[in-house]
């Protein structure tokens, strides 16, 4: 093993030590109905208790109107370099005993070391 390998896997390492958080991923998936044959978009889990760390930072300005003032918050999820999110997912994180609901957005960002996903609040649509 080469000495910048050997310097990757302590540093991922390293990352790791800092996760502090399990997150569960949802995909909606078309599922059809054995009985009724008919096919319907569901909601499937395909991966549970995956060891995480959610990052905040707030954005420097507030947007503000006549009746409200937003604050823009940065969210972003850090998590093995190997573990697949598929767009449109649901991610569920449990940390610093919280569980909150994100959906992702953009494209991840895959370092050596671990991925970073910019997540937004999960609005449910029904």
């Amino acid at each position: 093993m080469n000495a910048i390998e050997s310097a990757r896997q302590a540093a991922r390492k390293a990352q790791e030590k800092l996760y502090d958080g399990l997150c569960s991923v949802t995909e909606f998936q078309k599922v059809k109905d054995p009985e009724t044959k008919l096919t319907s978009t569901k909601p499937v889990e395909v991966l549970a208790d995956q060891p995480c760390r959610l990052s905040y930072s707030a954005l420097p300005a507030a947007d503000q109107s006549n009746t409200v003032t937003d604050i823009a918050q940065s969210i972003k999820l850090f998590i093995a370099p190997e573990v697949v999110i598929s767009a449109g997912s649901k991610i569920t994180v449990t940390q610093a005993g919280r569980t909150e609901n994100y959906a992702r957005s953009g494209q991840p960002a895959i370092y050596a070391t671990h991925q970073e996903i910019n997540l937004e609040l999960y609005e449910d649509k029904a």
